[in-house]
């Protein structure tokens, strides 16, 4: 077997030779050469499209040939590789000219309507400079542009548009006639309101800035785009009012943005929010999300910076508070008396979410502490399991509960609700495992969760309840109190861009805190919030009729 085995070997090396001498130099070069290539096709360790680009051709000009052109793009885009890039050649005017575009975004009629010009040119009516006369003359669309890098091509490209290479010029004629996939605009189901606007961002970036710049028609709004990811290039947008806004905050955003350094940002908003904020650890938003033109329009003239992210419904509202995220829509769509109402009923069932729990079980453990008049707080018969755990397992049941919901399809979303209601907890308390008590303040406290605008914030909240419920299982009232107290010392040492958390609350501004605390009239509202440090404070025109302006100018 062995002998076998070292003949085989012998005799296949003996006709790899006799192949080799059998070939001509021109063969034996060319297997050479595909190895090579091979070789340094595997070694490519590119961290961006700039230096694929340089890596293949060594420098990021656009050749003037064509061919060279194609083998770029064939190693750095994947032309004749992936399916969808396409480079339609032909002649245009007596010149070659080279089309490239990803078949998923191209808008056929744009380009049909421009082919359609260009197939009519004769090579007298293109002059010396063929791509200067088709950029200038000849292709009938808006958004035209010229580029002079092949990382530049191949990014706007990836992007949608479309580039058409000219056989001897070092220029790119870029089209946008990019059409994304899109969903109509939808009321979103987390901020729902009964009267308003039921329009709702989208996942594409162009629809959602067309809906904030629909409701603000300000010269002074800005949209400054930008590419994070060196591998995904996600679009994303800082937005602002230019004469409102505090400029050093702007600053700030942007460039913590432009040193973002990872591949790609495939979440969108939440992973940006990570990249840009860093805030570790902590539960608690510092970002608010909406999902809501109106909403951002409103927060973009109180002074505040908002961040777009292509592929996301939401955007992210800086800088935020805790009071901030207990306000909703809702509230100024009804009269000033009616939306105190809600706010302070919101608030309320948020407080109730926080503290209830932690309260009845302190004074079931402690009756000592029970106000007078309250003697019937308390379990009347016992359960098997202690009372901390009943709380901890019917927490954890809740968050089961919440997550089945959003996997379960909405035929059989009420099904699985009577499941849990009826079968599990009725059957639970007849068993003599749970307290009616505990089922019945844990599911008010459960509504006060749902309750809270911010879904972000009832999260936090909830591992808050949790803390607090074991502080007071293990220590009693010194755990209550040394608890809610480390729980407002983190809140007021947490900072969303430099701003206090828990303003107006700590610092105290009396003034602003009774503006949300109560919903006030619109033309009494006349003042920014003072945490935003905006240029213009003011809401209300303080000389309507240019009095002031002329007396200056008079002066």
């Amino acid at each position: 077997m062995d002998v076998r085995s070292d003949n085989d070997g012998h005799d296949s090396s003996e006709a790899k030779s006799e192949e080799m001498m059998h070939k001509s130099p021109y063969e034996i070069q060319e297997e050479e050469a595909k190895k090579a290539f091979e070789k340094k096709k595997q070694n490519e360790m590119s961290d961006s499209i700039e230096e694929s680009v340089e890596y293949w051709q060594e420098n990021d000009d656009i050749s003037p040939r064509m061919s060279d052109n194609k083998y770029t793009l064939q190693q750095v885009l994947g032309l004749g590789e992936s399916f969808d890039v396409n480079m339609r050649e032909m002649v245009l005017g007596g010149k070659h000219v080279g089309l490239l575009l990803l078949t998923g975004f191209a808008k056929d009629e744009i380009l049909l309507e421009v082919l359609k010009r260009l197939t009519y040119l004769t090579p007298e009516q293109v002059s010396g400079h063929a791509l200067k006369s088709y950029f200038e003359c000849y292709i009938p669309h808006i958004q035209v542009e010229r580029v002079e890098k092949m990382s530049a091509v191949i990014n706007k490209v990836l992007t949608g548009m479309s580039a058409m290479f000219v056989e001897g010029d070092r220029s790119v004629i870029i089209m946008d006639t990019r059409s994304y996939p899109v969903r109509s605009p939808e009321e979103p189901s987390l901020e729902r309101v009964v009267r308003g606007s039921r329009d709702g961002f989208t996942e594409t970036l162009l629809t959602n800035v067309a809906l904030v710049r629909r409701r603000i028609r300000d010269p002074g709004l800005k949209f400054e785009i930008m590419q994070v990811g060196r591998r995904s290039q996600t679009d994303v947008c800082v937005v602002y009012i230019d004469d409102i806004v505090d400029k050093v905050q702007v600053d700030s955003v942007r460039e913590k943005i432009k040193r973002v350094n990872i591949d790609g940002i495939p979440a969108a908003d939440k992973q940006l929010e990570e990249a840009i904020i860093n805030k570790g650890w902590h539960p608690y938003p510092l970002v608010r999300y909406s999902e809501r033109p109106d909403v951002t329009a409103s927060h973009l003239m109180d002074g505040r910076v908002v961040i777009f992210v292509d592929t996301s419904p939401s955007v992210m509202i800086l800088p935020t508070t805790f009071f901030d995220l207990c306000e909703h829509a809702e509230e100024n769509r009804q009269t000033a008396f009616m939306g105190t109402y809600l706010r302070w009923v919101r608030f309320g069932g948020i407080l109730i979410s926080l503290f209830l729990l932690p309260l009845w079980l302190l004074m079931v453990i402690d009756p000592a502490i029970k106000p007078a008049g309250m003697e019937f707080i308390g379990p009347h018969e016992n359960a098997q399991l202690p009372l901390i755990l009943q709380f901890l397992l019917i927490e954890f049941g809740v968050d089961l509960l919440r997550m089945a919901a959003v996997h379960t399809p909405t035929p059989l979303a009420s099904a699985m609700g009577l499941i849990a209601a009826i079968l599990v907890g009725d059957i639970a308390v007849k068993t003599g495992y749970f307290v009616n008590e505990v089922v019945l303040y844990m599911a008010i406290a459960a509504i006060g969760m749902f309750a809270t605008p911010s879904y972000e914030l009832g999260l936090a909240n909830r591992l808050v309840r949790l803390f607090l419920l074991v502080a007071v299982a293990m220590f009693k009232v010194p755990g209550f109190v040394v608890g809610t107290t480390f729980i407002i010392i983190a809140l007021t040492l947490h900072r969303s861009y430099n701003s206090s958390y828990l303003w107006p609350f700590i610092p105290f501004n009396a003034k602003a805190l009774g503006n949300f605390l109560f919903r006030l009239p619109l033309l009494e509202n006349k003042k920014r919030p003072s945490i935003n440090k905006t240029r213009d404070n003011t809401k209300m025109d303080n000389d309507p009729d240019g009095e002031l302006q002329k007396s200056k100018k008079h002066k």
